[in-house]
């Protein structure tokens, strides 16, 4: 079964309409019973916590990881975890393409008269993850009052673009990975090496990985441009590894090259789709 071109497109606001209605549906299900949904967001909020008491214990053993203060790996993990949370929350779900490919419910959404993508997009959030976005802001806030920055008008932009270029970059990533269940039965385990990891590794600094990963997850996997690269960027440290300067401040026109690989991804994996039953 493919998605056929020969179908007619409904207009863009009958579009809009329709996925402004799933996503406030979306919305008002996971809000309806407020406690629970606050309980959710606190536990998001300690899982952050968790994450970053990694960073807090290493550096009471050491005084510098990978050539970095505290201050200095804590902005990178800000900026890394603010982008994968937002990228996480917008088009996380699309991990679940697998089960939807094999119960079918993918064909299911080829018959309807919208994008594969944009159903599979807004059949559910994870709003929960809201608590763990604002102790990523935290952490955030509290690095760059505390990491020395000497503020120019460029360096505040940046601060302000990285999270949202991070969360493109995520965004893609979670779709371009995901698109390889066309083609293997169980393809979960094989895209959460790229999103989870690739979450994990642009919260560190990349000196202390070696360099094949650091080369894959900069040039072929831009997890580099989420965080660590546009921390050097802010502090106005040049790469210990030898990376230009100009590449700290590309996040933003990564995220677009990035985002138009996702969507060539996605339109080859879909081309190649024959169906569950198959």
């Amino acid at each position: 079964m493919v998605e056929t071109s020969s179908r007619a497109s409904p207009a863009a606001p009958s579009v809009a309409r329709a996925y402004g209605a799933v996503i406030r549906s979306r919305v008002a299900a996971q809000t309806a019973y407020r406690g629970s949904f606050a309980f959710e967001v606190v536990g998001q909020f300690a899982i952050g916590l968790v994450d970053f008491s990694e960073i807090y214990v290493v550096f009471h053993q050491v005084r510098a990881f990978g050539g970095f203060r505290f201050a200095e790996v804590a902005l990178m993990f800000g900026l890394a975890t603010c982008a994968f949370t937002l990228g996480d929350i917008a088009v996380g779900h699309v991990e679940r393409l697998p089960d939807y490919v094999r119960s079918g419910q993918f064909d299911a959404m080829l018959l309807r008269p919208l994008p594969a993508l944009g159903q599979l997009v807004t059949s559910d959030f994870s709003l929960r993850r809201l608590g763990r976005f604002a102790f990523a802001l935290v952490v955030l806030a509290a690095s760059v009052s505390r990491a020395h920055i000497h503020w120019t008008p460029a360096r505040v932009g940046l601060l302000a673009v990285t999270p949202v270029a991070g969360a493109v970059i995520f965004c893609a990533i979670f779709v371009a990975t995901a698109t390889v269940s066309f083609w293997l039965v169980e393809g979960t385990e094989f895209a959460n090496a790229f999103t989870y990891g690739g979450n994990y590794l642009s919260s560190m600094p990349f000196t202390i990985f070696d360099r094949a990963v650091r080369s894959f997850f900069t040039f072929v996997v831009p997890a580099a441009f989420v965080g660590y690269l546009p921390a050097l960027a802010l502090l106005g440290r040049d790469d210990p590894l030898g990376l230009p300067s100009w590449l700290s401040w590309s996040g933003p026109l990564v995220a677009l090259l990035a985002a138009a690989v996702a969507g060539l991804v996605w339109r080859t994996g879909l081309r190649h789709y024959v169906g569950a039953g198959s």
